[in-house]
């Protein structure tokens, strides 16, 4: 079997995706994107091409290590989103090849479903309340939301008082014994995180998400010693190495790669592996379309430490097209009461309405994340 074709679409609301082709009539399909760099990382799928085509897709490892290894400069998110989504159409070919599912391609699934988890509130969270509720009709047994909109590095305690009064109020509409996962987004400083984070801790987060930027997690331990509750992140660090660093500072208790931009399944796998190894639980970053969340769930159910799944269906960013509008049949990925049962059908499980994807390509997108402004008019984190 050989690589003949590589296809890509960017389509709406804000993803990019691949399809690679086969002389046998076999073809896989991966996600490759970076969120507001779409078309960047496109142009890096196009570059691996030259090395991919008359390539044997089955050989996973080693086409993995000869795009990673093969080029002097490596790393970083553009690079890694790009063999993310080539390596996610591989393990499709092969399972589709083989007739089985991925999961079973490594070693089996550890259990019988997932449970998931949604988002509320928006960028800048409100009417937490009234969201919580409704998700929780829907089955949810946990949700996330946005913990403030931007901070400044020193900022006054009305905005502490504000996000703590957001969390409140979504646990005081949902009881105790529903996950808050609170995301901090980056958007709070240091000065500021250590204040909030011990603030928001009478309300009981099932975890908290990037507590300050990636840039800033050597001060995790100081900040965060002694929390009741657990410390999430890793949807911006890119490749095991950057994993093992902050899981032997003992930095987090949750690590959240994204199969979209670490270097796909291939190298997902390992970090969960490592995780383990830490006795560090797993909860793959996924706010992206249904491939993405395909394979998280893959690495889920052969991952012991994985204990829950983000998923992007009716999030704020999704106002074009949502995850599953673009699956001819959208019944592997329906969530039942919170949680989404084994995926058994070949390859990653899913099929791609190509039709669909052409028609909708026509319209594409240039998504951006927000510019923010504090009062004074100097750059916000978003």
């Amino acid at each position: 079997m050989k690589i003949t074709h590589i296809k890509t679409w960017q389509v709406p609301p804000r993803w990019l995706f691949l399809k690679i082709e086969t002389d046998e009539g076999i073809s896989g399909w991966g996600e490759p994107v970076m969120e507001g760099r779409a078309a960047t990382v496109e142009a890096a799928v196009q570059e691996f091409a030259d090395v991919l085509i008359g390539r044997d897709p089955r050989r996973i490892e080693d086409i993995w290590q000869t795009l990673y290894r093969g080029t002097f400069y490596r790393g970083g998110p553009i690079l890694m989103s790009a063999i993310a989504g080539i390596d996610q159409a591989l393990w499709d070919i092969k399972g589709k090849a083989l007739g089985v599912p991925v999961h079973e391609l490594l070693g089996g699934a550890v259990r019988d479903k997932m449970r998931m988890y949604c988002w509320i509130g928006g960028d800048r969270p409100a009417d937490v309340g009234r969201q919580a509720r409704e998700v929780v009709a829907k089955g949810f047994t946990a949700f996330k939301m946005n913990g403030t909109p931007e901070l400044a590095i020193v900022d006054s305690h009305a905005k502490i008082d504000d996000a703590v009064a957001r969390v409140a109020e979504a646990r005081e509409a949902v009881g105790r014994d529903v996950g808050i996962a609170i995301d901090f987004h980056g958007r709070v400083h240091r000065p500021m995180a250590k204040v909030l984070l011990r603030e928001l801790e009478p309300f009981h987060p099932m975890f908290v998400e990037e507590p300050v930027l990636p840039e800033h997690l050597h001060c995790l331990p100081q900040i965060a010693s002694g929390l009741g509750y657990p410390i999430a992140t890793g949807e911006r660090l890119f490749n095991r190495s950057a994993f093992r660093d902050i899981l032997e500072a003992r930095m987090v208790d949750i690590v959240q790669p994204d199969v979209s931009h670490c270097g796909g399944l291939t190298e997902a796998r390992k970090i969960a592996t490592l995780a383990e190894t830490y006795d560090v639980a797993l909860a793959p970053h996924c706010p992206l379309g249904p491939l993405t969340l395909a394979t998280s769930l893959h690495l889920d159910f052969v991952s012991h430490n994985a204990f829950i799944q983000e998923q992007s269906m009716g999030i704020h960013y999704n106002r074009d097209n949502d995850v599953l509008d673009y699956l001819v049949d959208p019944a592997p990925l329906a969530i039942v009461d919170g949680y989404l049962p084994l995926l058994d059908r070949p390859g990653l499980g899913v099929e791609i309405d190509e039709a669909f994807v052409e028609e909708r390509a026509k319209v594409g997108h240039r998504w951006r994340n927000p510019n923010w402004r504090h009062a004074d008019g100097s750059v916000a984190e978003w």
